[in-house]
């Protein structure tokens, strides 16, 4: 009565009332859920899932949705019983890489009722005796593989969600060419229902086979010597990138990065991106941060794609093509780095329209020509300058002395 008296308050007051109520399921079906989820299940008028998770819940005597191969396709279903009993079954905690942040979209959270389960990362957790606060916690399933790259620190754990049965296999893979082969490998497949399993193997020895599609792997990284580690200040050492020279050395991109200052969630324009290394450490400075390369040559677009895989940073997007005809329809960014083609026709202009108000941009030269463009538009917008002056040791002959690198003049500007 308590929940029919709040509805009728919210419909009274032009509200709309709790109508969609989200399940977390395990693979123990029914019999893992609580009074209100089975009263929520049972009394729906369309209960909409994936076709295990309508096995699982089986029999049911109302309507059924099963998920279409594009869930957002189901959506307009879904809200066409607006005010009705909707009951959405999702896996576990439906907020955590779940069905519920896509419904969020179309859906308020005022108008739904959550019901979760444990996560396959609680599960897996509980499994293995991990401080689930302490694992780094990935999904791999839709992703792509080398977006764990990043997590692979030595000494982590790491809780990765599936894509199939095929992806702990390539993971013991990817740890063995990186130097981690001695990393424990742990497969946890179908986690909390009576096909539950969890077997265990070390990456270069790894033979595991017949897997579950329904699996959780947890990694325990151990790094032997040289083993291959992004570390975890910017700045890369140039041999992490592949490049026929075209590169933002180390010691510059380290001061770039800190001039275009990236926070979470950001966007980056990286016009005439070269190798690709500033918008690649763009990214790994935060998962949630996205790089548009942009990138005329077929050959250096090419290394860009690689050089992002490799990284760990598949949010970095290529677009062939010429700037500024290429910068056309991207999202608009919060910063802007210009490594080349400052000086052409309508790249600067192109580029501070589609800024944000409160973007950077950060703007590299080595020419005298680049040098007076950078001191036209300081004279016209601001901002700050300096000079970058780098020299490294060299052999000469038996002997070593300092060969300078070609001093850099960076400009960094923020828009109004």
């Amino acid at each position: 009565m308590a929940d029919l008296s709040r509805n009728e308050t919210a419909l009274s007051s032009g509200e709309t009332a709790p109508w969609l109520t989200i399940v977390g399921l395990g693979e123990d079906g029914r019999a893992g859920l609580s009074a209100a989820a089975l009263k929520a299940l049972d009394e729906a008028e369309l209960v909409v899932g994936g076709i295990r998770h309508l096995a699982l819940v089986a029999p049911l005597a109302r309507e059924t949705l099963a998920w279409p191969s594009s869930i957002q396709e189901a959506f307009p279903a879904i809200l066409a019983r607006r005010g009705g009993r909707v009951c959405v079954l999702a896996s576990g905690d439906p907020f955590h890489y779940g069905v519920g942040v896509q419904l969020t979209a179309h859906v308020p959270a005022a108008e739904m009722r959550v019901l979760p389960q444990p996560s396959a990362f609680s599960l897996a957790a509980g499994r293995l005796g991990w401080a689930q606060q302490d694992c780094a916690l990935v999904s791999l399933h839709g992703r792509p593989l080398e977006r764990i790259v990043p997590y692979l620190q030595p000494g982590a754990r790491i809780l990765a969600l599936s894509w199939d049965g095929s992806t702990p296999a390539k993971l013991a893979a990817l740890l063995g060419e990186r130097g981690l082969g001695a990393s424990e490998i742990v497969v946890l497949e179908a986690l909390g229902g009576p096909r539950e399993r969890v077997r265990r193997g070390i990456a270069r020895d790894f033979v595991l086979d017949d897997i579950d599609p329904l699996n959780t792997i947890g990694i325990d990284v151990v790094a032997g010597p040289g083993a291959r580690t992004l570390p975890l200040t910017p700045g890369l050492d140039d041999d992490w990138f592949s490049s026929d020279g075209q590169l933002t050395k180390a010691e510059i991109r380290a001061v770039t990065l800190s001039a275009l200052s990236p926070r979470r969630g950001q966007v980056l324009w990286d016009i005439g991106a070269g190798s690709g290394s500033i918008a690649i450490e763009w990214c790994l400075r935060h998962q949630a941060n996205r790089a548009f390369a942009i990138e005329p040559r077929p050959d250096r677009a090419a290394r860009i794609e690689a050089n992002a895989l490799d990284l760990g940073a598949p949010e970095v997007t290529l677009v062939r093509g010429e700037a500024p005809a290429a910068l056309a329809g991207l999202a608009a960014p919060d910063a802007v780095f210009i490594g080349g083609g400052i000086g052409d026709a309508g790249v600067f202009e192109t580029a501070w329209a589609g800024l944000k108000s409160g973007g950077l941009l950060v703007a590299n030269v080595v020419t005298l020509e680049g040098e007076a463009r950078l001191a036209a538009l300081f004279a016209t917008h601001g901002g700050t300058m300096r000079r970058i002056a780098v020299a490294r040791l060299d052999a000469i002959g038996g002997l070593h002395g300092w060969r300078a690198a070609m001093p850099v003049t960076q400009w960094r500007v923020q828009k109004p």
